[in-house]
């Protein structure tokens, strides 16, 4: 299974040393379109998900074409946002990965399935691959500072029979 990513997902899980999770749950790959490339690698060059996401072979670049419609998403959202929905629907991917409210609504409309940090982490500790999903989830937001609202982090904890 493959998957398209926003930037936020691909910095938040660099952040906290966890990138390598989109590797395991997306075997075929992550790819990204270029607004995002260069917001991750050229814009935030010596930021966190940079160096992380060069490195990644499996994080391959496409380049969007309906340009129709990352235009009419631009009034909702960024431009990496509106490429990773368009990539997503032009390549027929099952899954984006994003995090921010506006981007998934719209996904949502266009009826794509969608992934966030969160939902990578949950998965992850599910799998086994992380022991500790609390741990990753306050890291997400000291180090991250990743805006994780008290109910989603409980919802959270509570998917994977964590205590609070």
């Amino acid at each position: 299974m493959r998957a398209v990513a926003n930037s936020s997902v691909l910095i938040n899980l660099s952040t906290i040393g966890q990138l390598n999770l989109l590797k395991e749950k997306f075997p075929q790959g992550i790819l990204v379109p270029k607004a995002v490339w260069e917001e991750v690698v050229i814009e935030g060059k010596g930021q966190p998900g940079a160096k992380e996401v060069t490195l990644a072979k499996w994080i391959n670049v496409q380049e969007v074409t309906d340009r129709a419609l990352v235009s009419l998403l631009l009034g909702e959202m960024d431009a990496g946002e509106a490429e990773a929905i368009t990539l997503c629907r032009e390549k027929g991917i099952g899954v984006v990965l994003l995090d921010e409210k506006d981007a998934r609504r719209a996904a949502q409309r266009l009826g794509l399935k969608i992934l966030g940090t969160v939902g990578i982490l949950i998965w992850a500790k599910r799998v086994g691959i992380i022991s500790d999903l609390k741990e990753q989830l306050d890291n997400l937001q000291t180090k991250g500072k990743f805006h994780l609202g008290e109910k989603v982090y409980e919802e959270a904890l509570h998917a994977v029979g964590e205590p609070l």
